[in-house]
């Protein structure tokens, strides 16, 4: 068996994910006894052996719907959003006297990943939606991650960069790249990162036990995990959204 929270797992948040999995796990009555942080977690989802892993929501339909079970949605109070959705800031360089992303067209994009619903996803969907004529395929640096992006742009290796908001709120609070950087706009928000299992195990006995877990976190891990609760998010509200260039 195998679990893993890698989304939002960084050095401050780690100890508190991994006591929020030790209660899970508890509740559950199986699973792993640790966190599995060295598989790549685009292998680990279509592991039949998973108990429950947390993914972005375009490798969820582009790739996973109909492999998985969805288990349910971490809400993350986003502001601005309905409980379990989410957003992208698109950042630029503070000094960048650009105002309009339409002044970015031929800029280079840094994103965290192709398969990124709030690194790449967003940011064309808020092209597309707004007829802006253009897009970032083709002129985008691969980063590896949103902290990654943001440095990118902070140093000058890319003009903009469309990060998670629950990462962004992450990287404000814990490094020193926010104040070297502008929110330009932020996109609309989508359904959030969800929670997912195998196909044979049953989500909602796993829901109940996110659920109850997240409620008896410390006031600390809470707070470190920006965690609010768990909803339940219809798989076709995943779906509905719009799949971005390659």
């Amino acid at each position: 068996m195998t679990a893993s929270l890698p989304m939002y797992d960084v050095a401050s948040t780690r100890a508190a994910n991994d006591r929020l999995w030790t209660d899970i796990r508890a509740r559950y009555g199986a699973g792993p006894l640790t966190l599995d942080r060295t598989t790549d977690p685009h292998k680990t989802w279509q592991d039949p052996d998973l108990v429950l892993s947390q993914t972005c929501g375009l490798p969820y339909r582009s790739e996973l719907h109909g492999r998985v079970q969805l288990v349910g949605t971490p809400d993350y109070g986003v502001c601005g959003c309905p409980p379990g959705y989410y957003n992208s800031v698109i950042v630029v360089r503070k000094e960048d006297p650009r105002n309009d992303l339409a002044e970015f067209e031929g800029a280079r994009l840094a994103r965290n990943d192709v398969r990124s619903q709030s690194g790449w996803a967003a940011v064309e969907g808020h092209l597309a939606e707004n007829d802006l004529g253009f897009s970032f395929s083709g002129n985008a640096l691969d980063t590896g991650g949103h902290a990654l992006s943001a440095e990118a742009v902070a140093e000058g290796q890319a003009d903009l960069a469309s990060l998670d908001a629950v990462t962004w709120a992450l990287i404000k609070r814990e490094t020193s790249l926010a104040p070297r950087l502008r929110v330009l706009l932020t996109t609309r928000p989508t359904p959030g990162l969800p929670l997912i299992t195998a196909r044979e195990r049953d989500p909602d006995t796993l829901f109940t036990c996110v659920q109850s877990a997240i409620s008896a976190l410390s006031t600390h891990d809470r707070a470190r995990l920006l965690l609010k609760g768990i909803v339940a998010i219809p798989a076709t509200d995943y779906l509905a959204e719009p799949l971005p260039p390659a």
